[in-house]
């Protein structure tokens, strides 16, 4: 019984199968990676606190000399 051509078609026969195979396993395994470790690390809000303080101190200087009113 040959072996069914399923994800891949090439000149390697059944071992284009096993490299789509495996390239997939791989890649779902470190998906896996990625999520689980996405899942157990808090985000840093202290960066996005800081980068909006500094946007307010910026935006409430409006006669800045880096600053031009629009017309």
């Amino acid at each position: 019984m040959p072996f069914p051509i399923i994800l891949a078609h090439g000149a390697l026969g059944p071992f284009d199968e096993l490299i789509m195979l495996g390239a997939a396993v791989i890649f779902l395994t470190m998906m896996g990676i990625s999520w689980v470790k996405s899942r157990n690390t808090r985000p840093d809000f202290v960066e996005q606190e800081e980068t909006k303080r500094d946007q307010s101190e910026t935006s409430a200087a409006p006669d800045a000399p880096d600053r031009f009113t629009l017309d």
